[in-house]
């Protein structure tokens, strides 16, 4: 094998299953097409803060009570800048030797989304096409790939405050906002047991709902990724 067709595989193994499919999204507002909310918290309760660095290092599976591999959670934040970058960091990260699937790192996600459960199924969506297939995973494990997110830049977008001024009275709950995210994507693994690596550039907005409807912030939904609002 010529070495620009071993560099070209090199670059399958950690590129593939990077594309994502077109999500099905509300004009401006990703489909947050909700009224108001009954807060499940007790008014007056103090919300509990975790936080988490802006950049982070890849997040290894934890073992759980039963010894299992486990996803690590999503940090809790009453701060929604600090929220958006935590369902960040943990929807990059993920590593395909723990013996976890997609499916469970997508289970984590779904863990912090609105307890009213109207955005579920459309969260749901958006998380599965941030991550590789079953079919991918298989192959991507083969290589031992593993990654996470570096985040450079959160910020409200200029588009986020177009939506809110055109959304009907009631339409959004109190305390959702919007953040987009731009950072790098990090993929290492291995190829004839040496280690390879790749980094791509990222952006997407990440849609959480605060207080005043939540003591602690949840997420609503995800924007396409490479497709965010600015």
């Amino acid at each position: 094998m010529d070495t620009s067709d071993r560099s070209s595989r090199r670059r399958l193994v950690l590129i593939a299953a990077g594309s994502v499919t077109a999500l099905v999204c509300g004009v401006g507002i990703y489909g947050l097409a909700t009224g108001p909310h009954t807060p499940t918290s007790t008014p007056g309760t103090s919300p509990t803060i975790t936080t988490s660095p802006s950049s982070s290092a890849p997040t290894t599976a934890k073992p759980s009570a039963s010894g299992a591999p486990a996803v690590p959670p999503v940090a809790r934040s009453a701060d929604p800048e600090q929220f958006a970058r935590n369902v960040a960091t943990t929807l990059f990260a993920w590593d395909t030797t723990t013996g976890l699937l997609p499916l469970d790192y997508t289970s984590a996600i779904l863990a912090v989304g609105d307890p009213s459960g109207a955005e579920q199924a459309g969260l749901a969506t958006d998380v599965t096409a941030y991550l590789p297939s079953r079919t991918a995973w298989q192959d991507l494990r083969t290589y031992s790939t593993s990654q996470h997110l570096t985040i450079d830049r959160a910020y409200i977008p200029d588009q986020w405050g177009e939506a809110l001024a055109q959304a009907p009275e009631g339409q959004l709950a109190p305390g959702t906002v919007a953040y987009t995210i731009e950072g790098t994507r990090h993929r290492t693994g291995t190829w004839n047991a040496e280690p390879v690596d790749s980094a791509h550039k990222v952006e997407f907005t990440v849609f959480v709902v605060c207080a005043p409807t939540y003591d602690t912030c949840h997420l609503l939904r995800l924007s396409q990724l490479d497709n965010p609002l600015r």
